[in-house]
C-alpha cells in the first residue's frame, strides 16, 4: 500500500508518518509538505491513500481533494485536521473525501483504515 502524508507541519507529518509505520511497517509513505506537492506525488505514484490537512501553503487539501476528482485519480482521500469544523466537513464529503478526522480527537482512527 502507497500512502501520501500531506501536511504544513513537518512534526505533524512526522508523527503521522510514525504512527502508520506503527501499524504496518511495510506501507511506502510519500511526504508533501504542501498541496502542490502533494499534487504531485499523488500524480507519480498512484497512492492508495492520501492524508490530507485542510490548510496548507500553495494549494489547500480541499484544492487537492478537488484535483484528484476532477482528474478521476483512483484513491482513498482521508482528511485529518485541526479544523474539524461542521462545514469543512460538510464541504469535503461532498467532494468526495472518504474520511474526516479530526487530528486532536480522531488521530487512532487512522490505524482503522490503513489495511483498507
Amino acid at each position: 500500500m502507497k500512502i501520501v502524508v500531506a501536511d504544513d507541519s513537518s512534526l505533524l507529518r512526522d508523527r503521522i508518518c510514525t504512527f502508520i509505520k506503527s501499524v504496518n511497517e511495510s506501507l511506502v509513505i510519500y511526504e508533501a509538505e504542501n498541496g502542490r506537492m502533494a499534487m504531485d506525488l499523488i500524480c507519480a505514484n498512484h497512492p492508495d491513500l492520501v492524508i490530507l490537512d485542510i490548510r496548507m501553503p500553495e494549494m489547500s487539501g480541499i484544492d487537492v481533494l478537488k484535483k484528484i476528482k476532477e482528474l478521476e485519480i483512483h484513491t482513498k482521500v482521508c482528511m485529518l485536521t485541526n479544523y474539524p469544523f461542521p462545514q469543512y466537513k460538510k464541504k469535503c464529503y461532498e467532494l468526495g473525501a472518504d474520511y474526516f478526522f479530526d487530528k486532536n480527537m480522531e488521530f487512532k482512527k487512522l490505524s482503522g483504515i490503513l489495511g483498507q
